[in-house]
């Protein structure tokens, strides 16, 4: 079982997430969208959204760092592990209330929005219980972590990310993560199943966030001024200065 979960499971995961994404952009770009449902309603989304994406980017960039970069990097510019497991628990802990009250008011919304309930199928809610169980394991290990940071197992950096990083090296340490406690075994699996329904489910759009929307330049809305007609207006040469009026 050990050989299957962390050796096997993985590079299957791997797998449904490229190839099932290569193929749901083959044969089904229209339905590579998240089925906005905003004109049913759009009170609690305005809450909800926000706070559950900007929460799990946050979750996402605790989890890169906690499993890319090694412990000895960490060490070696004076970082100690005391020091990092703290700064890990607490904004581990922002990051969970955020996304867990996010998805907790899109859930709510969709349970209890007539419109917005008959809009969601069976694999909305698969994505939605597999999400939430992946976030709650999460929380739970990132509270054990602030109760206990000395507490035996609870530094993952000399068991699961040792073991993540030997995946891409195509020799998976099964051993280092057979050392990890059952509750990242629990998250670790309950990760990887998240991973592989991301092709075929509208988590797919996570592949096309509008990244750019962060680097477009502004836009600029010109008020009106009292100008005659269109008809009736003079020429011009080139633009106005935006409130001041044409000069004779």
């Amino acid at each position: 079982m050990s050989i299957f979960l962390w050796g096997v499971l993985p590079y299957l995961a791997l797998i449904a997430v490229i190839g099932g994404t290569i193929w749901r952009y083959r044969y089904d770009k229209f339905g590579w969208t998240t089925r906005s449902s905003e004109l049913y309603e759009s009170r609690l989304l305005r809450f909800g959204s926000p706070l559950f994406h900007y929460g799990i980017l946050m979750v996402i960039a605790g989890h890169v760092i906690g499993l890319v970069i090694p412990e000895s990097w960490t060490a070696a510019i004076g970082i100690s592990e005391t020091f990092y497991h703290w700064v890990a628990a607490v904004g581990g802990i922002i990051a969970a209330v955020a996304t867990l009250v996010g998805v907790s008011l899109l859930v709510y919304r969709r349970r209890t929005v007539g419109p917005v309930f008959m809009a969601t199928t069976r694999n909305d809610k698969l994505m939605y219980a597999v999400l939430l169980a992946a976030l709650l394991a999460g929380s739970y290990i990132t509270l054990v972590g602030m109760i206990d940071p000395h507490g035996h197992g609870v530094n993952y950096r000399v068991t699961v990310s040792p073991w993540f990083r030997s995946i891409f090296a195509l020799q998976p340490d099964i051993s280092a993560m057979e050392a990890a406690p059952l509750r990242f075994h629990i998250h670790v699996v309950i990760g990887m199943c998240m991973f592989i329904l991301v092709p075929f489910t509208r988590l797919v759009h996570i592949f096309t966030a509008p990244l750019h929307y962060l680097f477009r330049p502004y836009i600029v809305y010109r008020s009106r001024d009292d100008r005659p007609a269109p008809g009736n207006a003079p020429p011009r040469r080139g633009w106005s200065p935006i409130g001041v009026k044409d000069r004779d």
